[in-house]
């Protein structure tokens, strides 16, 4: 997963910011869905995009930033195809990949200082899918698509 999306609201972007050198400081090439300053907006104008680029496979991961995590968590996970985890150390990290396969990282701005958010964001992208029991429960989250 080389090429992620990343997308904030304004009490994500100074982490967001922090984030995107960082990741293409490792080599990763970064897909920005914003926002682009810290004036206030709304997280799903920024969650949706992110989420329908990872759920139509243009990028094979991403990660999402907001204050708490929630908002950014809840609207992501709206979206059929998409796995979002929020998390707020590595351990939790690596459960969200080696359990649910999850291909979007939710990180909480307002509760994380740069290095542990860079811990969660190297335990998230180096943790593969464990497979096996998981398989058969990962394939009952998404609902039906309608009719």
């Amino acid at each position: 997963m080389k090429n992620i999306g990343i997308a904030c609201d304004h009490a994500g972007y100074e982490l967001k910011e922090f984030l995107v050198g960082y990741l293409s400081s490792k080599g990763y090439e970064v897909t920005d869905f914003g926002t682009d300053s810290e004036a206030s907006v709304d997280y799903p104008d920024f969650a949706h995009p992110l989420a329908e680029a990872v759920a139509s496979g243009e990028l094979p991961a991403g990660i999402g930033i907001c204050g708490s995590g929630e908002g950014m968590a809840i609207t992501l996970n709206k979206h059929r195809g998409i796995r979002a985890g929020l998390s707020w150390i590595p351990e939790i990290a690596a459960l969200t990949r080696q359990h649910n396969n999850a291909n979007v990282l939710v990180l909480p701005a307002r509760f994380i200082s740069n290095d542990e958010a860079i811990a969660i964001v190297d335990k998230f992208f180096s943790t593969e899918f464990e497979g096996g029991r998981h398989e058969r429960r990962i394939a009952k989250i998404d609902l039906p698509a309608e009719k």
